[in-house]
């Protein structure tokens, strides 16, 4: 079974503010109350993790992805 590549959210909350959470944790990473310094969080624990960081917009649609990590192999076909 291949292992899945992590990937790093940084999302709006109920409250007017910003998360940042990791796939492979349960816990949010930080919380924030400007999205600029979310998204300085996310990216250094992107970057850390080798992973995909994915910025949400406060409607919740996806606003900006980075990857961090190794580029996923190909397939052939």
């Amino acid at each position: 079974m291949s292992k899945k590549h992590p990937m790093v959210f940084v999302s709006p909350t109920p409250d007017n503010k910003w998360k940042v959470k990791a796939t492979d944790s349960s816990r949010v990473d930080s919380i924030h109350e400007k999205k600029a310094d979310a998204h300085e969080r996310g990216r250094e624990l992107a970057e850390n993790k080798k992973a995909e960081l994915v910025i949400q917009k406060r409607d919740g649609t996806i606003g900006e992805k980075d990857s961090f990590g190794p580029d996923p192999q190909k397939s052939k076909g």
